[in-house]
């Protein structure tokens, strides 16, 4: 079956990885590394250059 969705340009600032995990330096009370998520502003943590489309229908 064809792929009928063409891709997008892949966000040229995270190179398509959009959100990554920082460490903070601390430990958690069970010995984990505490961590926080942080997302690419220049794609908003989608990962590609161009706004993903609504599939929504108007009418019929």
């Amino acid at each position: 079956m064809p792929e009928n969705t063409r891709p997008r340009p892949i966000c040229a600032h995270c190179d398509g990885f959009p959100t990554v995990a920082i460490t903070t330096g601390q430990t958690t009370s069970d010995g984990h590394r505490q961590t926080i998520t942080a997302a690419c502003p220049a794609c908003h943590g989608t990962g590609h250059t161009a706004p993903a489309r609504s599939r929504t229908h108007v009418g019929v």
